[in-house]
């Protein structure tokens, strides 16, 4: 690979995306970090995502205003009840979309990512999606990451000049656990990242939603503590 070749990695700083940057990185790439203030709760993730840009090395970091509580629609952007205190077994059972869902969040992500791509000369967008250990999101599923990269062939210039934009979900059929062994192979340092939904005001995770159900769930199957601060 080129040195030059340069990736778009959307980055939330959360466990997933972080390990999705580091193997970014690994790969060859030179990475150029995206996230979103788009009115979520978790806000202190994007302090989380420049901590982990840095770590890791992302030659840039665009951070992207847009205000999705325009729409509400989700627990993250609007004032409804979020989901607590539900057993990581009693997540994966609840056939549900939960609460948490963010209406077309990855669509829309993704489409400022391809328009990044397009500016930066990148050829390639890395999204830290999962399929196994999740909470049912729809834009999280490898259907629908196959059918946005047959999109972006059709709606950039570059799909329509024969360099289709490549997007690329490496953990999509990884467990959680799986994931933190990833990182950790690679380096990323966990106590950065930021998963919970709804944190204290000095970024401490709370212990009962859903996203610290499942990454406290994992890393004690891992048999490691999670470094990242959280209530007691």
């Amino acid at each position: 690979m080129d040195s030059s070749s340069a990736a778009i990695v959307l980055l939330s700083g959360g466990l997933d995306s972080a390990v999705t940057l580091a193997i970014a990185r690994r790969d060859g790439f030179r990475t150029i970090a995206l996230s979103f203030r788009y009115g979520q709760r978790h806000a202190i993730e994007l302090d989380a995502a420049q901590a982990v840009a840095r770590s890791l090395g992302a030659s840039e970091h665009v951070i992207v205003d847009i205000d999705l509580r325009v729409f509400g629609g989700s627990a993250l952007t609007a004032d409804l009840p979020l989901p607590k205190d539900r057993s990581p077994a009693a997540i994966a059972q609840d056939s549900a979309i939960p609460l948490t869902y963010v209406p077309a969040r990855n669509t829309i992500f993704l489409s400022y990512a391809l328009a990044l791509a397009e500016v930066r000369g990148a050829g390639d967008v890395f999204i830290g999606v999962n399929a196994i250990d999740y909470s049912g999101y729809p834009d999280c599923r490898p259907e629908f990451i196959a059918a946005f990269e047959k999109l972006a062939g059709l709606a950039t210039r570059a799909g329509v000049e024969g360099r289709p934009l490549k997007i690329h979900a490496p953990l999509v059929h990884w467990s959680k656990e799986q994931i933190i062994r990833r990182g950790l192979e690679l380096g990323v340092d966990f106590g950065l990242t930021r998963s919970c939904y709804d944190p204290d005001l000095a970024g401490r995770g709370c212990r009962r939603c859903d996203s610290c159900r499942l990454r406290l769930a994992a890393f004690e199957r891992v048999g490691v503590s999670d470094p990242a601060p959280y209530v007691e």
